[in-house]
């Protein structure tokens, strides 16, 4: 395969939810913001910064939904 690869598998309205997440993650969340401007800096597209991001996002909501507990910015005391 030539060119860029598009995603087109999967859970296709969970993956819409989670770009609208990462989306704003990337606005407000510091930690996620680092990361994809970090990926960024390094020369990485826009649209491949942000699936990366989606893939880090996916792990915490998966623990927080696993322990039911709300999201604890790691700034507050």
């Amino acid at each position: 395969m030539h060119g860029r690869r598009a995603v087109s598998g999967g859970r296709a309205p969970l993956r819409r939810v989670l770009y609208c997440a990462t989306s704003a993650a990337i606005i407000w969340n510091p930690r996620l913001r680092a990361y994809y401007e970090h990926l960024i800096g390094n020369g990485k597209l826009h649209k491949l910064a942000l699936v990366a991001t989606m893939r880090r996002l996916l792990p915490i909501l998966n623990a927080i939904i696993k322990t039911r507990t709300p999201w604890r910015s790691p700034c507050a005391a």
